[in-house]
């Protein structure tokens, strides 16, 4: 009988038919046509999807982001009927800190690979040995190789008691939670699911919004008011939300037909901020997985999951960098009651793990080291 809490090693091996096929895909993408002189008005550009196409076919090499990932101690498991995939790096510190890291959409594990050495490792990179951790980072359920999810209700909560399970089936009964993007969403679930067990949560945002009530903005200042409007602003012109929260299944033919379409779908939140080998990295897992349906699924369990009122009492940390969106202190007290470190950065981007790793590590670092 199958052992369905087994820890089984994993290691990052495409068949290299798969490969074949994508590249023959975007050899012989049907480009979509723009209006003269549009820019980017009517949403990423055709020169952008093209010069990205052209460095997949030419320039990227899939097989040295499997070298990266290998260099990692992988595993899968499952939890709650659904494979969970991690990689689980070890500190030469016997003392070091269990510590969970979270990512987001359309990012993947990918995201934290330039933090591992730094964080796990502080003695070689220049920190003190006392601030190391022991590091668990999870595809998060229905993305790369966690995907595709094949049962409703894979939101914030179910992800974050799987994430709790998962820490204490590897033996850590106290550890730490750190999230970006959907990360920040699921890390601050895990305190609030397990307060006895999380020391901490640390993310990059805190996306606590406006209720509604007009005493509620009124109370504000006119610096958290433009950070209000900033994030009004951003949720009524990208599409990537209001669709993958009400029809996924509908734009996911799409995309698991033509990895150009995937590109350019992720293409929207990447931009320039990140290289192109960070784009072609985590687009071409979301591809190989075939969890372009999964990966979205997501915000529409999230959207129609039933929300507490009640704020967690974890003690939470804020690392917000200056191209991101921007918290606002006043609403996420009303949501998180023990918010002990809050600290704003005038450079780094929502992908601070790629693009500022070095305030981020000592961010991380400076937040469990106070508790």
């Amino acid at each position: 009988m199958k052992n369905s809490s087994e820890i089984r090693p994993f290691r990052a091996e495409v068949p290299q038919a798969d490969l074949d096929d994508l590249l023959h895909r975007v050899r012989n993408t049907r480009y979509t046509g723009e209006l003269p002189g549009a820019g980017d008005a009517y949403g990423v550009t055709a020169d952008y999807v093209r010069d990205l196409a052209a460095y997949w076919v030419d320039g990227y090499d899939w097989r040295a982001l499997e070298d990266r990932l290998n260099t990692h101690p992988q595993f899968t498991t499952e939890i709650d009927g659904q494979n969970i995939h991690f990689l689980h790096v070890r500190s030469p510190e016997p003392d070091a800190t269990p510590l969970l890291l979270s990512h987001g959409w359309p990012m993947s594990v990918v995201e934290y690979l330039d933090v591992i050495g730094p964080l796990t490792d502080p003695r070689s990179h220049g920190g003190d040995p006392a601030d190391a951790f022991h590091l668990v980072i999870p595809s998060t359920p229905g993305v790369g190789f966690s995907g595709p999810t094949t049962e409703k209700g894979w939101n914030r909560y179910r992800t974050a008691r799987a994430y709790n399970k998962l820490m204490n089936r590897l033996g850590y009964e106290r550890y730490g939670a750190h999230g970006n993007d959907g990360g920040a969403f699921i890390a601050p679930e895990m305190g609030r699911a397990a307060p006895e067990n999380v020391t901490g949560v640390h993310v990059t945002q805190v996306f606590s919004f406006p209720s509604g009530d007009p005493d509620e903005l009124a109370r504000l200042d006119e610096a958290d008011l433009a950070r209000v409007a900033f994030m009004q602003e951003f949720m009524a012109k990208n599409a990537f939300n209001h669709l993958q929260s009400t029809a996924p299944q509908t734009l996911a033919h799409a995309l698991a037909d033509s990895p150009v379409g995937q590109l350019a779908w992720s293409g929207q939140l990447f931009g320039t901020a990140v290289s192109r080998d960070y784009i072609l990295d985590n687009v071409t897992l979301y591809w190989l997985t075939r969890t372009s349906a999964s990966s979205m699924r997501f915000y529409y369990e999230d959207a129609h999951a039933e929300h507490p009122t009640e704020p967690t009492t974890v003690p939470l940390g804020l690392a917000n960098f200056a191209y991101d969106f921007q918290s606002v202190r006043p609403l996420a007290d009303r949501d998180h009651e023990n918010i002990v470190s809050w600290n704003v950065y005038d450079t780094g981007s929502h992908y601070a793990a790629h693009d500022a790793p070095d305030l981020l590590v000592a961010d991380i670092r400076a937040f469990f080291r106070a508790l």
